[in-house]
């Protein structure tokens, strides 16, 4: 009996020892993981230390007085010897609000582009609009092609009254009260054209007013 008691006071020492052991060999891994965490941010922050920050520097860019609206872009296919040949054609109205005013027209195979090319024939077809009072100095009708559209002044508050392509040549020239009939083709480009007509025919008082040998007073009395 005493040997079997003294064996079995062995194996429960012997188990206390081995969970001691397990015991110490946690505690100290844990601590070395806690050492690793602690040393990496002091790693990565000395690694950010060196590296330069980039300071970004944006520009404003001036803004261009000139505004472009598209009209229209239509597909045109135009008939070769190997086939169909297609591209897009595209009419865009410049203008500055301030009583110069542009239709321009061009092709290309890509849309981008041809609104490119055709900003740049607006810009080069430039006219100057004689602006009396947010209006225009007298009525008038222009033509181009099938086209005619006509204008006519209007009192302040009145607005424009126009649509399509008219509307928008007439608010890119700067006038803000207008009273317009499109009495041909409905085209935007034959409307724009014919508009673009009738202002350019328009007389400014000025020039009236040294015809007949009178001052601006007595020509608007």
């Amino acid at each position: 009996m005493d040997l079997e008691n003294k064996e079995e006071m062995t194996v429960e020492e012997t188990t206390v020892e081995t969970t001691e052991d397990t015991s110490t060999q946690a505690v100290e891994e844990t601590s070395a993981v806690e050492e690793t965490a602690e040393e990496k941010p002091a790693r990565t922050q000395r690694r950010g230390r060196g590296k330069k920050q980039k300071i970004e520097t944006t520009e404003e860019k001036p803004q261009s007085e000139w505004i472009e609206r598209v009209v229209q872009i239509s597909r045109v296919t135009k008939v070769v010897k190997g086939g169909k040949k297609l591209s897009f054609r595209a009419i865009v109205i410049v203008g500055n609000k301030k009583g110069q005013v542009g239709v321009g027209c061009a092709k290309a195979a890509e849309v981008i582009i041809a609104i490119q090319k055709a900003i740049a024939d607006g810009r080069k077809n430039l006219i100057n609009v004689p602006i009396f009072k947010t209006t225009i100095p007298h009525p008038i009708t222009g033509r181009s092609g099938a086209g005619a559209v006509m204008l006519k002044p209007a009192s302040q508050g009145t607005g424009i009254i126009a649509g399509g392509a008219v509307r928008l040549v007439l608010e890119l020239a700067g006038i803000e009260n207008i009273l317009a009939k499109s009495l041909g083709s409905k085209a935007p480009l034959n409307a724009a054209n014919a508009t673009l007509e009738a202002l350019k025919a328009l007389t400014p008082f000025s020039e009236v007013a040294k015809k007949r040998g009178l001052t601006m007073a007595e020509l608007l009395n």
